[in-house]
């Protein structure tokens, strides 16, 4: 199997794990749709959390 086969199906095996998560648990589609609404006015933190794990994994490399 290529590694584009594997990771197709990789791929899809966790489409259908989330869509069975879905099914049993409806109420993760509610965390999900108020999360994403909250996102909107917390999109700052997004950035510092992203900022800050450039800064840990890429600045704190020695440069050999």
């Amino acid at each position: 199997m290529t590694y584009w086969a594997k990771r197709r199906f990789v791929m899809m095996g966790g489409a259908l794990v989330l869509l069975a998560l879905c099914l049993v648990f409806p109420k993760i589609l509610e965390f999900v749709e108020i999360a994403t609404r909250e996102l909107r006015y917390l999109w700052w933190l997004i950035l510092i959390l992203a900022l800050g794990l450039w800064l840990a994994f890429f600045m704190g490399r020695n440069k050999e």
